[in-house]
């Protein structure tokens, strides 16, 4: 993108229209998810607003240009995100599904896969939903460890022109679908007899060979239909096969590049909610004394930090996503620093700024605590920063011809070599 850090236009209007729908039609149904206990009904009580979003264009936002969307630059990706991050983080979540599941389609897709599969996302009424199967119960951390490790333990066995597939699958959001027949679109993560392999399950695969093992009930972005599922005698003909059984690991690394620059600008909705929270509470709030606790250093401290590390990583998260969407180089070095430091940022932010208020903040009706559930999810969702995000950024470390400055465009060769993913 060209360095520019005024928005366009065309971005100031996608603020407000953005802005506008959330008010509308998010916050509300935010109010109405904390206050359902079922999870089933808390999920199901988004799916009026999703329509309205599909009817109002956004979901195509999710999907790139050359593929019939709309999305075209990180920056708009991103600012659609934060502003809706910030009434319901888990209406995103839910509805961006296509933003992860499909990556692998248009990477290694054929045209006729291309348009079989986007098509469902390019509608204008209903309630598509994506899932990308790749985590499993017993942890994925290391879905690409070969025998005799488990590795990736759900298996797709030829049975003539088809594979069918068994195993169980969790935490990605929508897995179950709306009615436990399975979502529009599932991208499968499983091991064929060429190795890890990606295999796309349209619905009436998944129809009747889903079994709900649980509904999880998450402590934040509660409205997110989250389950462990088990996948049983899912039948897919094996022309649903993304491009060669044994690319399974290249392409799933690849398809949460973009997820994982997202979650930077997640951080930063929370941070952002909680910062409003807490300089209301300095300003207007002396605590038994003769001023508001802003006049104090120690306050003022507190709200300067954390105002500057949103900003941090706003900006981080715009370069990151805009990296992701135009397939930079540097686009993994990038994703993992957004989704790393915005995340971890975002717990430590968050967690200041309670001190700053007080015992005040530790109750379930003062919304920081809430807020701080939020971000607590961003390390561990989209790829653990321990188990998965700092083993890449390892990885890329000690890559050969490594080049510090290529991500930044500073470096004297140029952008610098491109490490495949699957050196990372």
């Amino acid at each position: 993108m060209p360095v520019s850090f005024s928005l366009s236009p065309e971005q100031e209007q996608l603020k407000h229209s953005a802005r506008q729908f959330a008010e509308e039609n998010l916050h509300d149904l935010a109010d109405a998810v904390r206050a359902e206990s079922d999870p089933i009904r808390r999920a199901a009580l988004a799916r009026p607003a999703f329509e309205k979003a599909v009817e109002a264009g956004f979901l195509r936002g999710f999907i790139p240009v050359p593929f019939g969307g709309t999305a075209s630059a990180g920056v708009d990706a991103a600012i659609l995100i934060e502003e809706w991050a910030v009434h319901s983080p888990d209406f995103v979540i839910s509805m961006a599904g296509p933003l992860i599941a499909l990556v692998p389609v248009y990477e290694v897709g054929t045209a006729e896969q291309i348009q079989r599969f986007v098509a469902p996302f390019l509608v204008d009424a209903g309630a598509p939903v994506a899932a990308m199967a790749y985590s499993e119960p017993g942890g994925s951390a290391n879905f690409d460890a070969p025998a005799p490790s488990e590795g990736t333990r759900t298996t797709a066995v030829p049975d003539g022109n088809h594979y069918v597939i068994n195993g169980r699958k969790a935490w990605a959001s929508h897995l179950p679908g709306w009615d436990g027949d399975g979502p529009d679109i599932m991208t499968v993560v499983c091991r064929a007899p060429g190795g890890v392999s990606l295999i796309i399950a349209e619905r009436e695969h998944l129809a009747g060979h889903i079994e709900v093992e649980e509904y999880y009930d998450l402590p934040a972005l509660r409205g997110c239909l989250t389950a462990r599922v088990r996948l049983v005698d899912v039948r897919v003909p094996k022309s649903n096969l993304l491009g060669e059984e044994g690319q399974g690991v290249v392409l799933t690394r690849h398809a949460f590049v973009g997820s994982g620059a997202s979650i930077g600008t997640f951080a930063v909705a929370a941070m952002r909610n909680a910062f409003e929270v807490a300089y209301r509470f300095a300003t207007t709030e002396k605590r038994g004394g003769p001023v508001p606790i802003i006049e104090y250093q120690s306050a003022a401290d507190v709200l300067a930090d954390a105002k500057s590390r949103i900003e941090a990583v706003r900006l981080l998260s715009w370069r990151a996503l805009d990296a992701a969407l135009s397939q930079h180089p540097s686009a993994l070095e990038w994703a993992l620093h957004a989704k790393v430091f915005g995340s971890e940022m975002g717990v430590e932010v968050i967690n200041h700024l309670i001190e700053l208020v007080g015992v005040s903040a530790y109750d379930n009706n003062f919304p920081l605590v809430r807020y701080l559930n939020e971000a607590l999810a961003y390390p561990v969702i989209e790829g653990s920063n321990i188990g998965i995000r700092r083993r890449q950024m390892q990885g890329l470390l000690q890559s050969e011809g490594y080049d510090p400055l290529a991500a930044s465009g500073m470096s004297p060769h140029g952008k610098g070599p491109d490490v495949p993913v699957a050196e990372q």
